[in-house]
């Protein structure tokens, strides 16, 4: 009889990192980090592949644009020609713009620091949601990928997961659920299986060879 527990810990054992570590953010329940989180949620939320949107982020932190105040101070021709040197041709002009003025939003409505953010939506998450779509460049689809990475550093929020992580483990047969997922891992890993959920539905990961992973253990 097949394990899901098992299963959830083979994907994490073959995709265990979130795609925050992947962009090189340290994430913490820091201003730095937060903010680095929605520059990244914000990259990731065009119609581009990860892995280009992961590399943009790199450059843009390479570049130093690693807190709002260093983002606004860029000229709009930097923010071009780093996400340009991350491959992210198609929408850098206009994603450009929208870091501009989201540093700018980060900065007057929350003081550069998205704790404060965290505060005024008690952890609830419909209002973080809503706050987060504030940001030029969030829909629904960013808010979702912020949240379903900051539940490794805002407890409160966890076990949070989106359409595309439901997707992944029903390819993989687990629970459709948060709850019924959050069973399966520590509350230390549910981030780190969100993640790797949404790599099998975007097809970065197989869930065949995951199940037979796991059910040789």
């Amino acid at each position: 009889m097949r394990n899901d527990r098992n299963v959830a810990r083979a994907l994490l054992d073959r995709q265990g990192r979130t795609y925050a570590e992947e962009a090189g953010i340290r994430l913490a329940d820091r201003p730095g980090p937060l903010y680095q989180l929605l520059v990244l949620a914000t990259l990731l939320s065009t119609r581009i592949r990860a892995g280009v949107a992961l590399a943009a982020a790199r450059e843009l932190f390479k570049a130093g644009y690693r807190t709002p105040q260093a983002m606004e101070a860029a000229s709009w021709q930097d923010r071009v020609d780093a996400l340009g040197r991350g491959h992210y041709r198609r929408y850098d002009e206009r994603t450009a713009t929208m870091l501009g003025t989201g540093a700018r939003l980060c900065l007057d409505r929350w003081h550069g620091d998205l704790r404060r953010m965290h505060r005024e939506a008690d952890g609830e998450r419909t209002a973080l949601r809503r706050l987060l779509t504030e940001f030029p460049g969030i829909g629904p689809t960013g808010a979702d990928i912020f949240l379903r990475e900051a539940q490794t550093v805002w407890p409160d929020v966890r076990p949070y997961a989106d359409r595309r992580t439901l997707a992944g483990a029903k390819q993989l047969g687990l629970p459709a659920n948060p709850d019924g997922l959050a069973g399966l891992v520590g509350d230390a890993d549910f981030g780190r299986l969100a993640s790797a959920l949404v790599r099998v539905a975007l097809g970065e990961e197989s869930a065949g060879e995951v199940s037979r992973t796991g059910a040789a253990r």
